[in-house]
């Protein structure tokens, strides 16, 4: 979607930081800031931040950051158009879209009437369960009779389907909605045969259009988007009858597609982001009973087999699924085929196999929430321990059966892209196995040379152990490169760039800036932060230029890292104690002691960069053999020396 400039900057002019973070999240006010526990990640003292003043949020527990766009794009896993839509919807503004052809318009106009469409008869079938003498018969009794509690059942808008070949559509053409609009949207259906004894025509009589709804007499499960949109029906049948399905889905269409969806993410994608895992189940139900029972990190595949794009899906918000499937038969079958999926989208999958004839809803109405959560933490396998038992059960003491097992479950460890992984599943597969672990790895060369799995032309893995690849990792990234001296180098240039962030156009004396100030003063200190050093002669530059300066800028920065780290130095966990306001205890803000501030953050500045060139030359002496040149270096160290010496008195420093 290409939105028009007009319509961003429309929404940026309209936004408020409180009011979109507020949706989600409780803010308090504390001081200049707003605080609230992070929205993504799980803690309990608040470290997440909203500056009002600069429209930006940082959390320092976990590092997210950015604008009310970016926070809608983080929490909702939205694109930047999804999220400017979304803002644009919340704020009443006209989105415009460029280079837009009249079928484009025309499909996203039919598409946005089906969505209309569903939630009226999602409205409908609610109004009929709660409201109807058919609906609370046998609708509103069935669910009561499965456990669910009225507040659940409002939660998840379920709903009840009159008996009635025409109880939705005759209402719905009666209040405008066009039939083949009701048809698209996979709610009514045309007959076959126009001369059906049972044909009923459409109210419409302009169109004469033969059509009945496709739900009758059936309990209804609103299906949602990850936006909360409904974009179908499950349907399950209450009665016997023959030649009709227990469950009725939806058609694939504009706008459901069965492998594309997952039941529950919309009322689940908040508690599994702040527990880092999702657990997956197979039907409605499931899910509905394991929120009654206080777990909401759950979603369902509705009764299909799970997809790539489902389980993409689930990987927006975390890379750890844990599969809870029946433990009868199909319910085996069907963990052993998710698991090599999940692993080949580089995910973290466990299996908790529940009792024989069990299943997540019964077993959680039989054990409540929280013993529900103590059997899946007693109970948790990862896939190797699981498929190893489940399949050396089947293939006993046959030394043919036991090579295949062992063949299927390197075939799930070749899914596995990252080698520390695949080192810590070898070597887990031969403990569980009782096989020598290098006979696993052969086996793991033979598949990839036969371009089974990760394709021709890559490398077979070396057989080097976990300990191995470890050692070497610790190699490429040794602890002693961030001697004491870089840390003070680091710290020091995140404070000069903090207060040309925060104070550039302040002014320390009748004519100048503290930004220009900085830059003047900074001009020949190259700084060693990567980042720091871009922003640093990004504005230095812009200055030149005569270009504006401010926060702004590097809050909006195209650069994801520059824009990340300028909203992490523009937020602060510190706030003045409302006490001390109370008490009249005045306490000086940056502004009072700017002069001071940025006077002090340069001569740091210049000090650290100083004991950095010292550290330098002292290096180079270390290695040097010719004796003249190590006179010069000395003479260098004497000469750096003063100037350190300098700077310590200016700012106090008592060296001994």
């Amino acid at each position: 979607m290409n939105i028009s400039r007009e319509t961003i900057e429309q929404v940026q002019q309209a936004v408020d930081i409180v009011e979109v973070v507020g949706d989600f999240v409780s803010l308090k006010k504390k001081g200049h800031y707003m605080m609230a526990c992070c929205p993504f990640h799980n803690e309990k003292s608040p470290s997440f931040s909203v500056t009002p003043s600069k429209g930006i949020y940082h959390c320092f527990g976990c590092g997210k950051s950015g604008d009310s766009i970016q926070f809608i794009m983080d929490h909702e896993t939205f694109t930047f158009s999804e999220a400017i839509v979304f803002l644009a919807s919340k704020y009443n503004i006209p989105v415009i879209e460029l280079g837009r052809k009249e079928e484009d318009v025309q499909q996203d106009t039919e598409r946005e009437s089906i969505l209309i469409a569903l939630q009226y008869a999602n409205d409908h079938y609610v109004k009929n369960l709660w409201e109807s003498d058919e609906g609370q018969s046998i609708g509103l009794s069935y669910f009561r009779e499965r456990g669910f509690i009225d507040p659940i059942i409002k939660k998840f808008n379920l709903g009840y389907s009159l008996d009635a070949w025409e109880g939705l559509l005759s209402k719905a053409v009666a209040d405008q909605f066009k039939p083949e609009i009701m048809q698209k949207a996979g709610l009514a259906l045309a007959r076959e045969n126009a001369n059906d004894s049972t044909a009923r025509e459409n109210a419409n009589d302009s169109t004469k259009i033969k059509l009945y709804d496709r739900f009758r007499g059936r309990v209804m499960f609103p299906i949602h988007s990850v936006a909360g949109k409904v974009i179908g029906f499950g349907a399950r049948m209450l009665t016997k009858e023959k030649n009709q399905p227990k469950y009725l889905n939806s058609p694939e269409g504009e706008v459901y597609h069965k492998s594309k969806v997952l039941y529950g993410l919309f009322h689940a994608k908040t508690a599994i982001r702040k527990l880092d895992e999702c657990f997956l189940v197979e039907g409605y139900t499931d899910v509905v009973s394991l929120h009654q029972g206080g777990i909401e990190h759950v979603v369902a595949s509705s009764g299909t087999a799970l997809t790539e794009d489902q389980i993409k899906l689930i990987r927006r918000y975390t890379p750890n699924i844990t599969l809870l499937y029946d433990g009868d038969n199909a319910g085996m079958k069907a963990a052993l085929r998710g698991v090599d999926l999940i692993l080949k989208e580089e995910m973290n999958v466990s299996v908790v196999v529940l009792p024989d004839q069990e299943d997540p809803d019964s077993f959680v109405r039989k054990l409540g929430g929280e013993g529900m959560m103590e059997f899946i933490k007693q109970n948790k396998k990862d896939f190797i321990t699981f498929k190893a038992g489940l399949l050396s059960e089947e293939a006993g003491r046959d030394p043919y059966k036991k090579a295949a097992v062992i063949k299927d479950i390197v075939e799930s460890i070749t899914q596995i892209k990252d080698g520390i992984k695949r080192a810590v599943f070898f070597r887990e597969c031969s403990r569980v196995l009782d096989v020598d672990e290098q006979v696993l790895i052969s086996e793991y060369n033979k598949l990839v040379y036969n371009g089974r799995h990760n394709g021709k032309g890559q490398q077979p893995p070396s057989s080097e152990t976990l300990e191995e690849a470890l050692v070497e990792q610790q190699t490429e990234n040794p602890e002693d490169s961030l001697d004491h001296v870089s840390l003070l180098v680091k710290r020091e240039e995140e404070s000069a760039i903090t207060l040309l962030l925060n104070h550039f156009d302040e002014l320390v004396d009748e004519k100048l800036s503290a930004g220009s100030y900085i830059l003047q003063e900074l001009e020949e200190i190259t700084f060693q932060t990567p980042v720091y050093h871009s922003m640093f002669t990004e504005m230095a530059q812009r200055l030149s230029k005569g270009e504006a300066v401010g926060s702004l800028h590097f809050i909006k920065h195209p650069d994801t890292e520059i824009r990340k780290e300028a909203i992490r130095l523009l937020s602060s966990p510190h706030a003045v104690s409302a006490n001390w306001e109370k008490f009249h205890i005045i306490v000086p803000t940056n502004i009072d002691l700017l002069p001071t501030l940025t006077q002090r953050s340069v001569l740091r500045t210049k000090r650290v960069a100083v004991l950095r060139m010292m550290h330098e030359i002292m290096d180079k002496i270390k290695v040097e053999k010719d004796d003249q040149v190590i006179m010069d270096l000395q003479l260098q160290i004497r000469e750096v020396k003063k100037v350190s010496d300098q700077i310590n008195g200016l700012l106090g420093i008592v060296v001994g």
